[in-house]
């Protein structure tokens, strides 16, 4: 991915945060990467993400693993010129160790994703798929697993 889409898709991101859903916009995720087969978003350790215990606040991690995982319903379908209707249905969660850095969030599943779109396309039918989110500190320790549910319509 080329720095010039990464940026449009960091800006939609930014905009999504301001118009749409203001918690995203509270918690100032950064887009790191976006290719057909991965998702990196990272998340400060700040003032808005801290909890009481000068860690990341489950809320901002939640965030995270939310946008993460959405990302790539909106790359696809922006690639096949689609709009969707998209939202998420359920998210497992295990939080492992206290975030008490930034935190870095990845998803690899692009692909399944990717084949979501593309049968809510075929069938005009919400498809629904549990993928993998992981946040890892900047040590490179995971400090939580989720699992979301995503689920995609096309209008």
């Amino acid at each position: 991915m080329n720095k010039s889409s990464i940026k449009k898709y960091a800006l939609m991101l930014r905009l999504m945060g301001i118009f749409k859903i203001p918690m995203i916009g509270y918690v100032r995720p950064r887009l790191q990467n976006i290719t057909d087969e991965e998702v990196v978003v990272k998340i400060k350790l700040c003032r808005r993400t801290k909890n009481h215990l000068k860690s990341m606040y489950f809320g901002s991690l939640a965030v995270g693993a939310d946008v993460t995982a959405g990302l790539h319903a909106f790359y696809f379908c922006d690639e096949l010129n689609v709009k969707p209707s998209f939202a998420f249905k359920g998210m497992k969660a295990e939080f492992l160790k206290r975030a008490e850095t930034d935190i870095v969030f990845t998803c690899t599943e692009g692909l399944v994703i990717r084949e979501q779109v593309l049968k809510a396309i075929q069938t005009n039918e919400r498809q629904n798929h549990w993928v993998k989110v992981t946040a890892k500190d900047l040590n490179g320790e995971v400090v939580a697993l989720f699992e979301m549910e995503i689920s995609v319509k096309i209008k």
